[in-house]
């Protein structure tokens, strides 16, 4: 038998050539196999690990040399503070995403009784982020795929969250009538068909992330669409590509949008532009 440090420092190596986040990647999946919190790691170093969860650690340790994401080999990913789960049918939720939310809370924090829809919610990330800031809103996730508002659906329930509705359908769809929004928000497929990057996300689902020749094909849709949902003075918010700010505004100018701006994320990459229905 071999102890818990011994087995983490293994499949760090293991893991070197191939991830760059080798010791993330170890200890997470770790932990996910002993049930305990990845700080906890360290002060049981010299523990044994039993023969069936030094198994079930190969095996993810296996999963991730063959590029699946982490996220998927535990089934949960955190986003604004939320613990939630993820399926291959959906995209892993991203820290720049969180740019949206904080970029929300910006605008319509003064405002009660916020209508907001969220288009393209996926594990319902952004929705579920902006219902636990504002219990008293009303929003709406809206998504093409049945597996997508399912996992978004679990999440809800799991941090019981009730101010949601579900409704499937794609863009146009759902902009062609309806409600009119305070925000209307979308992290949407923005990735062009032969995005080099599209090799390191083999194992997301490709509806979620390919538009098109440019990738601004679901972009275009929802900006053309968009201001016929929203109230005198709201707003769109959408998360982009890091080359389609110009793009974009171009999008939303054309399409009468005013005070149009793009912010960047973290990394500084341009990554969300929003325009103002006047």
């Amino acid at each position: 038998m071999i102890d818990i440090g011994a087995t983490l420092k293994a499949a760090i190596a293991r893991l070197a050539p191939a991830s760059p986040s080798a010791r993330a990647d170890a200890e997470i999946l770790l932990a996910h196999v002993l049930r305990c919190s990845r700080a906890s790691l360290a002060g049981r170093s010299a523990e044994t690990l039993a023969p069936e969860p030094a198994v079930d650690f190969d095996r993810l340790i296996e999963r991730r040399l063959e590029g699946r994401p982490v996220a998927y080999l535990t089934g949960v990913q955190e986003f604004w503070s939320l613990r939630l789960q993820v399926t291959s049918e959906v995209l892993i939720p991203r820290p720049e995403t969180e740019l949206l939310v904080e970029w929300a809370i910006e605008l319509l924090n003064p405002r009660p009784g916020k209508r907001i829809a969220d288009l393209g919610t996926g594990s319902g990330a952004v929705a579920l982020a902006m219902a636990t800031e504002w219990p008293d809103a009303k929003i709406v996730a809206m998504d093409a795929s049945a597996a997508a508002l399912k996992t978004a659906q679990t999440n809800a329930r799991t941090l019981q969250l009730k101010n949601i509705d579900y409704v499937q359908a794609d863009f146009e769809t759902f902009l062609r009538h309806g409600d009119a929004y305070d925000l209307i928000v979308s992290n949407p497929p923005y990735v062009a068909q032969d995005d080099p990057h599209l090799a390191a996300l083999a194992f997301e689902p490709r509806h979620a992330l390919v538009s098109g020749k440019d990738g601004l094909d679901a972009l275009s849709q929802i900006i053309a669409a968009a201001p016929a949902r929203l109230k005198a003075g709201s707003w769109l918010l959408l998360e982009h590509g890091a080359g389609q700010g110009a793009a974009v505004r171009a999008l939303m100018h054309q399409a009468g949008l005013a005070l149009v701006e793009t912010r960047r994320d973290l990394a500084g990459h341009e990554r969300a532009s929003g325009g103002c229905r006047v």
